[in-house]
């Protein structure tokens, strides 16, 4: 794709916060679900919004597993790179909590983090069992 710089980094910027927008629907559904379910929100038994969820950490995991970076990350580095600036060294959740938290974590922490939090929205789906769209 031949984009201007400026263009790159603006396509890279939307790029970015959908990525970030997708962290916080995986991260933030779980404790919505767990206090819908304890509330009786309809909303925590949606069969839709829950199997999104769980294709999500789905393929976040298998991609972990795979030792691949994600399709989002990719983009937006390369973007980046024909904007004039720099890439991602390693994949956007690893550069970003390894900024944060780690220093230089491997890529098995990673995959350990995303398999121990799949094994969560696997149990949350158990524990508060999705409803087909009768509301029963």
């Amino acid at each position: 794709m031949n984009l201007s710089p400026t263009a790159a980094g603006w396509l890279a910027d939307l790029i970015l916060l959908l990525h970030a927008l997708i962290v916080l629907f995986v991260v933030l559904l779980p404790p919505l679900i767990w206090i819908g379910g304890w509330r009786g929100w309809r909303l925590a038994r949606s069969r839709s919004l829950r199997l999104l969820h769980l294709l999500t950490i789905g393929f976040v995991v298998l991609q972990s597993w795979l030792g691949q970076t994600c399709p989002l990350t990719l983009w937006e580095s390369a973007l980046r790179v024909q904007a004039g600036g720099q890439g991602y060294q390693r994949g956007l959740i690893e550069d970003w909590v390894g900024r944060c938290l780690f220093y230089n974590a491997p890529p098995t922490v990673f995959v350990l983090i995303y398999s121990g939090f799949a094994a969560l929205v696997i149990w949350t789906w158990w524990r508060w069992l999705p409803r087909r769209r009768s509301g029963k």
